[in-house]
């Protein structure tokens, strides 16, 4: 936790009011979601509006084809596991 602490040297003689902790708060700037349906995967990314806003158009183009590729990547990989546990045969044990 960040907290709040004066500068050193500053001192008036008065005590100090005792450190704030600052609210941290958690912002969910860009996802990525694999999702199944049956064998069919399909793989999605989103990205917060106001970062898309802040980003000049080439920014934007070269997250537009990171993110493709990330969720290429990440969708493939889900298939694959899911392919090998489809083939596992039950057993008896």
């Amino acid at each position: 936790m960040a907290r709040s602490v004066p500068p050193s040297g500053q001192s008036n003689g008065n005590p100090s009011p005792p450190a704030e902790e600052s609210t941290v708060s958690e912002v969910e700037l860009l996802r990525v979601q694999v999702s199944r349906k049956g064998s069919q995967v399909d793989a999605q990314w989103a990205i917060h509006p106001q970062l898309k806003q802040d980003l000049l158009p080439n920014e934007w183009q070269e997250v537009t084809d990171l993110m493709g590729k990330v969720a290429g990547i990440v969708g493939h990989r889900f298939s694959q596991i899911l392919s090998q546990a489809d083939s596992d045969p039950p057993s008896n044990a």
